[in-house]
């Protein structure tokens, strides 16, 4: 019934979150998103930006995937259904409240090649000694990235856990607080990677960054 009433108006249910203030979950035009006040999360905006980055990537060279900012799972989604992988994805997650709403109404749930981790990104990539083939940074409170996520310590760390081979699918801020630490992490980037490639304006709103190599 929400589906079909979705094609007349939106159908929202909000659920408060400690990290993002007010979630809501909207039904539009048949497809179900999950918001804050102000951004799309999940299955909206943002896929179309994340799955944007993925189809410039090779995938099939992809063994395994680390996912930091799951959100509702919607990259989760577009990887498995959209690109057919099938192989190892593990998702870092700060929120529980948004966990839950990841497994209860997009049905994310672990299993085999799904393991889900509720935890501050900064902090699972200082533990962290496994190696990825394709890390997507997807970090974002509302409509910022948190400045911890712009700075050379943790991007050393995401350096580190990126296989020789491996790719970086960064989704950067939209807010124009952060475009001089996006620039300088740009610059940073080019030190250490061979190529690295910026798309501006993705769905005519966010900064993609494409980075490889050694």
């Amino acid at each position: 019934m929400k589906r079909l009433l979705s094609y007349v108006y939106p159908v929202t249910k909000t659920i408060k979150s400690n990290y993002s203030g007010n979630l809501e979950i909207t039904w539009y035009n048949g497809k179900k998103h999950l918001n804050t006040e102000n951004a799309n999360y999940s299955y909206g905006s943002l896929q179309r930006i994340l799955e944007f980055g993925l189809n410039k990537i090779k995938l099939n060279k992809v063994d395994a995937v680390l996912v930091l900012g799951m959100g509702g799972g919607s990259v989760i989604e577009t990887l498995r259904t959209k690109f057919k992988y099938t192989k190892s994805i593990e998702a870092v997650e700060i929120d529980a409240v948004i966990i839950d709403i990841a497994k209860t109404e997009f049905g994310i749930t672990e299993n085999e090649q799904l393991k889900i981790y509720c935890a501050d990104a900064a902090d699972f990539m200082v533990d962290n000694t496994k190696q990825f083939d394709l890390i997507i940074i997807d970090l974002y409170i509302d409509l910022t990235v948190p400045s911890k996520f712009l700075n050379t310590k943790f991007w050393n760390q995401v350096l580190n856990s990126k296989s020789s081979k491996g790719v970086i699918l960064f989704n950067a801020s939209v807010k124009e607080v952060n475009k001089d630490k996006v620039e300088t992490l740009i610059s940073y980037l080019k030190t250490k990677i061979y190529d690295v490639k910026i798309y501006n304006k993705v769905n005519n709103t966010n900064t993609v960054i494409i980075a490889s190599g050694l």
